[in-house]
C-alpha cells in the first residue's frame, strides 16, 4: 500500500509531503529535476528503493513547489525559498533534525541548506549532484551552453514522452514499461513550460561558495560514466567539504533507483547506521508443480510456427483455466511450459492430473512434476532449492505421467489420492536420492 499524501504550509504554499518508516533517525530525500510523490510508487524500482531507505530511517519526501503535488503559483522559486519548503515540512512532521539526501539538482539545496541550518542537520548524502551546472573558469565540467539550448529544444517539442531517460538511465532506457512510466512520470510533475522553467533555473545555480562552510558529516555518491553531469563535479565538492566521504559508482546511470541501487542503498546505510544490513529473502512453503510438453520441439517444428503459437496458447489456456480451481497462482512461462505454486500438496496434485487429462484434447501430452520444499520469494517470482528439485522430478516423468517427491507424496496421506512407486533416483543439483511417485488415475481427483 503506498504511503498517504499530507501538505504542508509554507507561507501561503502547500507543500505535499509522505512519511514512511518508523527508524530511529529522519532522512529527508529531496528529488532532483522534479518529481510527484505518488507517481513515483508506480515504479517497482523507485518503490524498492524508497522502501529499503524506511528499512533503517524514518523517510521524508516531498515534492518540490512547482513540481508534482505541490502548489504551482506564479514564478518558481530561488533555493532559498526552497529551503523554507524543507523546513515547513520538518516542522509539520516534528522533525527537529534530519540526513538531507538529494539527487542531481536535489543534491545542491541539500548543500545550501546544511551550510545555512546546521543545527537542523544530521548529515548531507548527495547523489549524482554539482555544485554548478554550467561551465567556467576553473570549473570546466557541465553542460555547455550548446547541450542546454538543445535540451531546452527537446522539451519543447518532445514533452509528453520519456524526455532525458537516455541520458539519465541508460540501463533502463531500452524498458518500455519503464519508458512509458518516466513519461506519465514528467507530465504528472511539470506542465512544459514548468519543465523549461526548472531547467534554466537549474542551469544558473551555483553553491560552490558554500561548500567550505558545509561541516556535518557528508557521504557523496556519483556513477563515473554519469552521462548527465559529470562524476568530476562530485569530485570538486569532495575536495572543497571538510571530511567528505566520495564514493564512485561503476556505471553510467545518474538515477539513483537504476543500475547501482543496491550499492547507493548500502552505502547510505552504512552511512547512517554503521552497518549494512542484508535482509534474509521473503521465504515461504509451497508445493511446486512443473508442466512440460513432451516433444515440443517435434511439435513445433512440424506445425511451423504460426500453428505451434496457436498450440501453446491452447495448451496454456487449459492450465490457466485448472489453476484457479485448485488455489494454484502461476509463477512463470519456460517457453514450452510452466511453474506454479499451490497453498496444499492435495490441490496441486489433482490440478496436475487436471491438466495431463485436459491437454489430451489438444493432442500433446505433458509431463508433470511436483514437490512441496521452502522458497525464496524474488521480486514477483520464486527460487531455491525447491524450484530445482521440481523442475528435477518433472524431468523424469513419462507422458501424461503426474510424479512427485516423497515429499509430496507423505503430505497428502489421508486424502484419498494413490501412488505407485517409480524408484529411488539421483536429483542433478540436488543434494541425497530421492523417492519417486506416480499418481494414479484409480483415485478420486
Amino acid at each position: 500500500m503506498n504511503p498517504e499524501t499530507h501538505y504542508a504550509k509554507s507561507g501561503d504554499t502547500c507543500i505535499a509531503y509522505q512519511v514512511i518508516g518508523a527508524g530511529p533517525q529522519d532522512l529527508i530525500v529531496v528529488p532532483g529535476w522534479m518529481s510527484n510523490i505518488e507517481v513515483f510508487w508506480e515504479e517497482p524500482a523507485v518503490a524498492r528503493f524508497l522502501q529499503r531507505l524506511a528499512s533503517f530511517s524514518r523517510v521524508i519526501l516531498f515534492d518540490k513547489r512547482g513540481t508534482g503535488l505541490s502548489d504551482r503559483l506564479g514564478d518558481l522559486p530561488n533555493l532559498e525559498t526552497r529551503m523554507d519548503d524543507v523546513r515547513a515540512v520538518m516542522d509539520a512532521v516534528g522533525s527537529a533534525r534530519a540526513t538531507l539526501c538529494g539527487y542531481s539538482e536535489g543534491g545542491v539545496m541539500c548543500a545550501l541548506f546544511a551550510a545555512t541550518y546546521p543545527q537542523r542537520t544530521n548529515a548531507l548524502i548527495t547523489i549524482g549532484s554539482y555544485a554548478r551546472q554550467r561551465p567556467g573558469p576553473g570549473y570546466p565540467w557541465g553542460r555547455s551552453q550548446e547541450q542546454q539550448d538543445k535540451f531546452l529544444d527537446t522539451i519543447r517539442g518532445d514533452w509528453g514522452g520519456p524526455v532525458g531517460l537516455d541520458l539519465r538511465a541508460p540501463s533502463l532506457a531500452g524498458d518500455n514499461r519503464v519508458r512509458q512510466w518516466w513519461a506519465r512520470f514528467l507530465r504528472m510533475a511539470a506542465s512544459p513550460a514548468a519543465a523549461l522553467a526548472l531547467t534554466r533555473m537549474n542551469y544558473e545555480i551555483d553553491v560552490r561558495h558554500v561548500l567550505s562552510a558545509i561541516h556535518v558529516p557528508t557521504l557523496l555518491l556519483h556513477a563515473t560514466g554519469d552521462l548527465a553531469v559529470d562524476v568530476h563535479c562530485s569530485r570538486y565538492m569532495a575536495e572543497r567539504i571538510e571530511g567528505a566521504k566520495l564514493v564512485e559508482l561503476a556505471s553510467a546511470d545518474h538515477l539513483p533507483w537504476a543500475a547501482d541501487a543496491e550499492t547507493i542503498l548500502d552505502e547510505i546505510e552504512e552511512f547512517l547506521t554503521g552497518a549494512r544490513h542484508c535482509a534474509e529473502p521473503d521465504r515461504i512453503l509451497a508445493t511446486l508443480l512443473f508442466i512440460d510438453i513432451v516433444g515440443s520441439t517435434d511439435h513445433a517444428a512440424q506445425l511451423g510456427d504460426r500453428r505451434w503459437r496457436d498450440l501453446l496458447q491452447g495448451f496454456y489456456g487449459v492450465v490457466r483455466h485448472a489453476l484457479p480451481h485448485f488455489r494454484g497462482v502461476e509463477v512463470n512461462t519456460t517457453g514450452d511450459g510452466m511453474l506454479a505454486t499451490f497453498d496444499g500438496p492435495a490441490r496441486g496434485v489433482r490440478c496436475a492430473r487436471a491438466i495431463a487429462d485436459g491437454v489430451q484434447a489438444l493432442g500433446i501430452a505433458v509431463r508433470c512434476g511436483l514437490h512441496t520444499g521452502e522458497c525464496e520469494v524474488i521480486d514477483n517470482s520464486i527460487g531455491g532449492i525447491a524450484v530445482h528439485t521440481a523442475a528435477r522430478v518433472a524431468a523424469l516423468a513419462q507422458p501424461s505421467e503426474v510424479l512427485v517427491s516423497n515429499t509430496v507424496k507423505d503430505l497428502v496421506a489421508g486424502s484419498g489420492l494413490g501412488f505407485e512407486a517409480r524408484g529411488t533416483h539421483t536429483l542433478k543439483g540436488v543434494p541425497g536420492e530421492w523417492p519417486l511417485f506416480a499418481q494414479t488415475h484409480a483415485n478420486p481427483i
